[in-house]
């Protein structure tokens, strides 16, 4: 059992940084692979950007030279540094673990955290 809790969103400038982090409890951190998703109103949810136990990461084409995604194993934390942020970014981000090398793969979610880019 993973519990996640994210933090961070809020109201932005365009061109702004916003940072989202997500604490994680409950199990053993490391053997997760984690992830932020968005989903803006009316669009289905979508893959932002993961980051594997070994910190390799992975990102949309999208926010690619604008997002960092990072972890930190002791202290069981991953975060989203959202820097050059557009209109377009705005939708409720969500922060997901799933263990990779499994039989049946089963994600867990966070409540998701607001993130709106507007002037």
């Amino acid at each position: 059992q993973v519990q996640l809790v994210e933090s961070g969103g809020g109201l932005v400038q365009p061109g702004g940084s916003l940072r989202l982090s997500c604490a994680a409890s409950g199990s053993i951190f490391s053997m997760y692979t984690m992830g932020w998703y968005r989903q803006a109103p009316g669009k289905q949810r979508e893959l932002v950007a993961t980051i594997t136990s070994g910190h390799n990461a992975n990102y949309v084409d999208s926010v690619k030279g604008r997002f960092t995604i990072s972890r930190d194993n002791a202290k069981k934390t991953v975060s989203l540094q959202m820097n050059s942020l557009k209109p377009e970014d705005t939708a409720v981000y969500y922060c997901n673990a799933y263990r990779p090398y499994v039989a049946t793969r089963y994600d867990y979610w966070g409540q998701g955290t607001q993130v709106t880019v507007s002037s």
